[in-house]
């Protein structure tokens, strides 16, 4: 049996060889037309390789100010396996952030296609019903004091992929599914005994991937608006050598449409997503979609993607093959279409 630190080194080795034939590696879109997103589309894709990781995505803007950040996740830990992720990000609760992260066996996890429901320990965490209108998401979960988030979808705009959503990198496949540009949500919140009603607006989504996220993308930057139109609303990602990767929706006067990215620029200068940006990111897209921009230099909030991993060797053996700590900078700003931009921006610490 290897030893921890013997595991640890074969950890590095593997990100040394893995980063080397990613670092140029041809980006292949997704195959087919634009399309409306499916609950097959939903449920948990296949699990095909060792380092197959799958997230689903949330994040609630609340009218009171309150911003809650949730991600259920399938991922491989080195020197620990498969597990399921759950983590929760409070922001401005009542002027306070909180955080919390639990690990659970892959065998926790529930499916059941016909009523569009994925359950992780049951009575704990819920995606209930097909995203859009009546999607319930339910996180409850006590450590370090007791969290709660139960809401329910009561609009929302119909989600859309180009093609099969997948895209190839390399050796690699990695697959984006934005469910929810936009909806309009209702509920609770609690931290320990304090509970708040809430109303606000959210946006959703998935990504897959077939090796650590980290050794498919340098950076991913997902954004969301407050309002239904202009819509601005997706996630996009860069290669280790700037190449971009994933889509947005936006609307005009023919309803929603996928846009795919052509250019990103920090201030006067290309993006190469190295580093976390230093001013205004400007977003160019295809298909005959206007623009965005919005500054990106300025996060509410920083956080780690070692808060949801248990145990100081899991961290550490995570530390290492993702090629240091993954932070999350998360931040509102004005954008370029007249309404707010809410962005978060994952990626390894400068």
């Amino acid at each position: 049996m290897m030893s921890r630190e013997r595991i640890i080194a074969a950890c590095a080795f593997a990100v040394c060889l893995v980063a080397s034939s990613v670092c140029a590696a041809d980006v292949v879109p997704p195959k087919g037309t634009e399309r409306a997103l499916t609950v097959s589309d939903f449920m948990p894709h296949a699990n095909t390789t060792k380092e197959f990781n799958e997230t689903w995505s949330y994040q609630f803007v609340f009218d009171n100010g309150t911003r809650a950040f949730i991600n259920f996740s399938t991922l491989y830990i080195p020197g620990t396996g498969k597990k399921l992720g759950c983590d929760l990000g409070f922001w401005n609760f009542k002027g306070k952030t909180y955080t919390v992260g639990r690990q659970y066996p892959p065998e926790r996890m529930e499916t059941d296609k016909a009523k569009s429901n994925i359950v992780i320990k049951s009575g704990e965490y819920l995606m209930g019903n097909k995203p859009g209108k009546g999607h319930r998401v339910l996180y409850s979960t006590e450590k370090g004091g007791k969290f709660l988030l139960d809401v329910t979808f009561d609009s929302a705009v119909q989600g859309k992929v180009p093609g099969d959503g997948v895209w190839t990198i390399g050796k690699q496949k990695f697959g984006q599914y934005v469910h929810i540009p936009y909806g309009r949500v209702s509920g609770k919140i609690a931290y320990n005994q304090d509970t708040i009603a809430v109303k606000g607006y959210a946006y959703m989504d998935q990504t897959w991937q077939t090796d650590q996220a980290t050794e498919i993308a340098a950076r991913s930057i997902n954004f969301s608006t407050n309002a239904k139109a202009p819509l601005y609303a997706g996630r996009i990602s860069l290669t280790a050598d700037g190449k971009l990767f994933g889509y947005a929706v936006y609307s005009n006067e023919g309803g929603s449409k996928v846009a795919s990215p052509k250019q990103i620029k920090d201030g006067d200068s290309g993006y190469s997503g190295k580093k976390f940006p230093k001013g205004s990111l400007t977003f160019d897209f295809g298909d005959s979609a206007p623009a965005l921009q919005f500054a990106a230099n300025k996060p509410l909030q920083k956080a780690s993607l070692l808060d949801k991993v248990d145990g100081w060797f899991a961290k550490k053996a995570m530390k290492i093959a993702a090629g240091g700590e993954v932070l999350f900078y998360r931040g509102r700003s004005d954008g370029n279409n007249g309404k707010k931009i809410d962005w978060a921006i994952t990626g390894v610490k400068d």
